[in-house]
């Protein structure tokens, strides 16, 4: 048996921290504050958009993923139906796979008028603990998780479970949200 020398070991495990990503926020807690540039070149900072609307929805999201992709139609429909309601939509790209360019014009050809970011050496989904695309997370103005998951539970018929809109008309309603956690799949974020 091979015994490591203590400063092996330590720089061993300096490493893993180092690459460790932090936990999710849980439900209730203050929701990581952030800055980033939009694909259209304005700054987005959380803290101030989620005291500008009654909800803030961050959307992992991806170009190349087929269940992102997938999802496509249902993201754009929510985010205007929500619109009118003061609850922001914002995509977040994080895959270091998927360059500007690329993001910028699947935003384009899919019809995302929702802001949309990049975010470099993938920060903001380390914050998140964020692994899947799709996967939401919606803020409210006091800048706290109150849902994290799906969108639904099946891209082909959005009505069976309707999660993140079940939880935004409860939000808005000023009603408990009965499912406050569902499980997001997809594809997982390419992280550098």
């Amino acid at each position: 048996m091979r015994v490591l020398r203590p400063a092996l070991l330590l720089a061993a495990l300096a490493a893993l921290a180092c690459n460790a990503v932090a936990e999710a926020p849980a439900i209730g807690a203050a929701a990581p504050d952030f800055q980033l540039t939009t694909i259209d070149g304005k700054a987005f900072t959380l803290s101030s958009a989620a005291k500008d609307h009654k909800a803030v929805v961050l959307m992992w999201i991806s170009t190349q993923c087929p269940y992102s992709n997938a999802y496509n139609a249902q993201m754009k429909d929510l985010a205007n139906a929500f619109a009118s309601k003061g609850v922001l939509f914002v995509g977040i790209n994080s895959n270091k796979t998927e360059d500007s360019a690329a993001v910028i014009a699947h935003a384009k050809a899919n019809g995302h008028t929702f802001p949309i970011v990049k975010d470099p050496n993938n920060k903001v989904a380390d914050l998140y603990d964020a692994r899947r695309t799709p996967e939401v997370y919606v803020i409210d103005p006091e800048g706290k998780l109150r849902y994290h998951g799906r969108i639904t539970e099946n891209h082909e018929d959005p009505a069976s479970s309707p999660d993140l809109k079940n939880a935004l008309d409860s939000f808005l309603l000023g009603k408990p949200i009965a499912r406050t956690e569902t499980k997001a799949f997809g594809c997982t974020i390419k992280r550098v």
